[in-house]
């Protein structure tokens, strides 16, 4: 596009967003991570913000017109953030020439129903495939390598190692930050970027084309080597294990550092997709410095080797490969489709590492989920995968969800800040838990009928799961919101053992205001013995008041 008519494009389109209400007065920084206390936070327009998000279908953004449909439910689904694909196909589809329609359209949308917006940027890969890039960068495979499967013939996968590929997907990822800062960079609606989709390499524990052999025969860089014997003693574990089994050596090949096998393929394969990505990030930050993460395939019990999940990816037990190579890249983050939630969790929730999670498997617990990790593990957001296509019954309970998450959104963002805030999950065959949170432990239970545990789930009556956020709000004061929860209080602290229920009040939160609504006790609360989160249609948000007797 020539540069008086790309002035002349970016002007209409500024115009065309003159009847949007505008979101703020002033120069206000763009939204950035700052740490706050026990957290981390989004900061935008100012202020913390959770993200009550849906990740869009892969194709779904890429038509302006299929989404016209969409956005109202969107809207109506009480989410305030939208992930949304940009695939570099659909912005330089001939090499040297931007369309950004596509993207344009997606901000203005967003803007009109109040939205925010998450760009996923598709480019040399997404989920390990090449898939998303330009049909010029396909066609052309001297001068864009790909990389040969193990009977040699070539896959649509290129290689990592080639800095024609590199250099194409920059100047693209470029163009399209220093596009967003020019059209939004006073009014933020974009408020981050993953750089690249479940980056990794499958088929295989690592690429076999003569560059990567050539570059796996040489020394280990010597800047991964001065990051781990500096960090030797903080270093993840499993990391650490595979350099002290070959006798923490300061220098080598791959081999000769970390040794034979499928776990070294792995190292030398996060090294070079870090590299790599964290490039792209500091390419894209050079033009307008958003927030970046980069998101995992992650490991299925079933298929446990490298190859088999993609290698090399952000994974934990590769996070310092990760740091060493992409300072640019501000956190990684969990899709989570296979199980272990909880566990995924807690290992994405980490020093310096702040949960996100992007994309997760829509199902009768994702409601139920984001309550466990905002309010256990402090995340920052929550994002269900293919949003407009979720099921009924899941849709239904993640807006009612989502609808109390936004009204005490800002208590959590401040409990969150002081590490007041805890968080659980429980289905109808899980124990009880006990949290520790202020001065009392919490035993808290799903929630039982007169008759008994539930009967087993079936495909037409699925696993109802409870959950609930718990907030610390002041010295012997709660406010708990979930539904399908049983909650004892007990003493945390020397004094007097016992602890009762001084007063328990049903009611919600507007704009973080608590409106107090019926006063509970003798059956509603086990005649002082218990809070009771009842399962039902909607959520129960209490406040709750104790005192300690003998």
């Amino acid at each position: 596009m020539e540069p008086g008519l790309r002035a002349c494009y970016i002007m209409l389109f500024a115009l065309g967003l003159a009847a949007a209400p505008p979101r703020q007065k002033g120069d206000v920084p763009i939204p950035h991570l700052e740490k706050r206390g026990a957290a981390t936070q989004l900061i935008v327009d100012g202020k913390p913000m959770l993200l009550l998000a849906g990740e869009l279908g892969n194709n779904t953004s890429s038509s302006l017109e299929y989404m016209q449909p969409i956005w109202p439910r969107l809207a109506k689904m009480n989410l305030n953030t939208v992930l949304a694909p940009v695939a570099w196909d659909w912005i330089e589809p001939e090499e040297g020439r931007f369309d950004f329609r596509v993207v344009d359209g997606l901000i203005q949308e967003a803007r009109r129903h109040n939205l925010r917006l998450v760009f996923l940027w598709f480019g040399a890969w997404k989920d390990s495939i090449s898939c998303y890039a330009p049909v010029w960068v396909k066609q052309d495979q001297a001068r864009f390598p790909r990389v040969p499967d193990k009977s040699g013939k070539s896959m649509e996968v290129l290689s990592v190692l080639d800095d024609a590929t590199l250099n194409a997907d920059t100047k693209a990822y470029r163009a399209l930050m220093r596009h967003l800062r020019e059209v939004d960079g006073q009014t933020h609606s974009v408020l981050m970027m993953q750089v690249l989709n479940e980056v990794g390499f499958l088929g295989d524990s690592r690429e076999r084309s003569q560059a990567a052999d050539q570059a796996f025969a040489r020394a280990v860089p010597e800047e991964l080597m001065n990051y781990i014997q500096n960090h030797k003693d903080t270093l993840v574990p499993e990391f650490r294990k595979v350099w002290e089994a070959g006798g923490f050596r300061t220098s080598g090949t791959w081999e000769g550092v970390f040794g034979e096998g499928p776990a070294t393929d792995d190292i030398f394969m996060a090294w070079f997709f870090a590299r790599y990505t964290g490039r792209l990030a500091e390419a894209g930050k050079a033009e307008y410095p958003l927030p970046t993460f980069v998101d995992a395939g992650l490991i299925d019990p079933r298929r446990p080797n490298p190859g088999e999940y993609p290698s090399g990816g952000p994974l934990p037990h590769l996070f310092d490969l990760w740091r060493a190579a992409a300072p640019a890249v501000d956190l990684y983050s969990p899709d989570i489709w296979s199980g272990g939630f909880t566990d995924w969790c807690a290992r994405y929730a980490v020093e310096g590492n702040p949960l996100f999670i992007p994309e997760i498997r829509g199902d009768a617990a994702t409601a139920a989920n984001v309550f466990y990790a905002v309010g256990q593990h402090k995340a920052m957001g929550f994002s269900p995968f293919s949003v407009e296509t979720l099921q009924a019954q899941v849709a239904e309970q993640l807006t009612r969800g989502y609808e109390l998450l936004s009204q005490l959104a800002p208590l959590i963002l401040e409990s969150q800040a002081k590490g007041a805030i805890a968080g659980v999950i429980l289905g109808p065959q899980d124990p009880a838990r006990k949290i520790a949170l202020g001065d009392y432990t919490l035993d808290v239970s799903y929630a039982r009928g007169r008759g008994g545990p539930p009967a087993a789930p079936t495909a037409a009556q699925p696993v109802d799961y409870a959950s609930a956020v718990i907030l610390a709000t002041a010295p012997d004061e709660y406010v708990v919101a979930g539904r399908g929860l049983t909650i004892v209080f007990g003493s945390g602290v020397p004094g007097p053992p016992l602890v009762g229920l001084a007063r328990v009040v049903e009611g919600s939160y507007s704009k973080g205001q608590w409106a107090p609504g019926r006063m509970l006790s003798g059956d509603d609360t086990g005649h002082g013995r218990n809070l009771r989160l009842p399962f039902g249609d909607r959520y129960t948000v209490l406040r709750v008041q104790l005192y300690r007797y003998r």
